[in-house]
């Protein structure tokens, strides 16, 4: 039934767009929504009109999907995701990235808003996920595994793609945008973490922690797609400064970082479809 509802949503997102479809699609984390709006030419999918597609449900999450050109580029942006902590069944968290590869999607660029786990990364600043951390207790491809979407036990080996990553290093330094890189750590949320989880945390080597992001790289690799990703840092974790931790500041600082990032992405955009 999963693969009947992907393919029905895949076909709705056809039939009503009539451009070239993309092989590149980005998925926008909390305040980074805006980028979609750079889109040329752009149709608009509201997720709500999308057969058997999750609707989000929290704040700075749009939920739409656009389809356009970014600096010439045939590009796919998702505005905004769901999340474990919306009540959502873990596998539906990998229903969107899943009808990226019905679409055709090869390359994943996942964006999200973290909390930062190193002192030298503070708000504002951007971090290229170097690996993963799964502590949130979920996974999608938990359940009767379908082979028409993937294998039934994925490697992780590569998970963040180490070519894409270091063209990703290469763009950030031609722009001069400093780009730290850390390990991504997803919990489930929604509250933010302890400072007894921080420091647990940073003694496991993570650099960043955040409540999405997991299902879709992990639904990504199952589907054989390629996956980089940047986490725009809002704040740093509880107890590393003296702060009130707050989803206020956390799009405040996430805008800010926006404005490198959209930079960033413009350019690898280009680089890897040249």
């Amino acid at each position: 039934m999963m693969y009947d509802q992907i393919q029905a949503a895949a076909a709705h997102i056809k039939e009503a767009y009539k451009g070239e479809m993309p092989k590149i699609a980005v998925i926008l984390g909390s305040g980074l929504a805006g980028m979609a709006d750079a889109l040329e030419d752009a149709a608009i999918f509201p997720y709500g009109d999308l057969p058997g597609f999750p609707v989000t449900t929290v704040i700075g999450h749009t939920g739409k999907l656009y389809i356009g050109k970014l600096e010439g580029v045939p590009l796919i942006c998702m505005q905004g995701r769901v999340h474990g902590y919306e009540g959502h069944d873990q596998q539906m968290l990998g229903f969107p990235t899943r009808v990226l590869a019905a679409l055709g999607v090869e390359t994943l660029f996942i964006t999200n808003a973290s909390g930062s786990l190193d002192v030298d990364a503070g708000p504002g600043s951007l971090m290229m996920i170097t690996d993963h951390i799964n502590f949130s207790g979920q996974n999608p491809l938990v359940g009767v595994n379908d082979d028409r979407l993937g294998p039934r036990f994925p490697d992780m080996g590569d998970a963040w793609n180490k070519k894409l990553r270091k063209k990703l290093a290469k763009v950030a330094e031609k722009l001069d945008i400093k780009l730290h890189k850390g390990v991504y750590i997803g919990v489930k949320g929604p509250n933010f973490e302890t400072p007894a989880e921080i420091r647990a945390f940073r003694t496991w080597g993570a650099g960043c922690v955040g409540m999405s992001t997991i299902p879709e790289v992990l639904t990504a690799n199952h589907a054989g797609m390629k996956v980089v990703g940047v986490a725009s840092i809002t704040n740093y974790g509880a107890g590393m400064v003296d702060e009130v931790l707050n989803h206020v500041d956390t799009l405040e600082f996430a805008a800010k970082a926006a404005v490198n990032l959209e930079r960033l992405i413009r350019a690898f955009v280009k680089e890897i479809s040249a």
